[in-house]
């Protein structure tokens, strides 16, 4: 059953792959906020995920999220995910990226609850 409050945690290590010079949003050897998106992301879909109906899954669908800070390389970065609000099929996290030194990230994220086989029938 999905009930606000339910969250999760993804880690992931600050690597030559996932700097902004990597990922082309920038040219610094920092991680990049395309990756912490991603980190953000992937928290708020394990949040739920034991919670869904069989057969279904979240897709995101909008992120607010401001990058605060830099981190370099070796820094571990932990995103965090809290469901805040349930509306239907949308879903609302709180999110948040920190690393050794705090705070590097916050926003929030919408998914929805979708059925993977209908879902995947919509591609051309």
């Amino acid at each position: 059953m999905l009930e606000t409050g339910l969250s999760a945690r993804s880690v992931t290590t600050v690597t030559a792959e996932n700097t902004a010079a990597a990922m082309g949003s920038g040219d610094l050897p920092v991680f990049a906020t395309p990756a912490m998106i991603a980190l953000m992301e992937h928290a708020a879909m394990d949040a739920v995920a034991g919670s869904l109906p069989a057969g279904s899954t979240t897709v995101g669908s909008e992120m607010n999220a401001t990058h605060l800070k830099p981190s370099g390389l070796g820094a571990e970065i932990s995103a965090t995910a809290v469901l805040t609000a349930v509306e239907g099929r949308k879903l609302t996290f709180n999110v948040g990226a920190r690393d050794a030194q705090g705070m590097i990230g916050e926003g929030t994220h919408v998914r929805y609850i979708v059925d993977r086989e209908k879902f995947m029938s919509k591609l051309g």
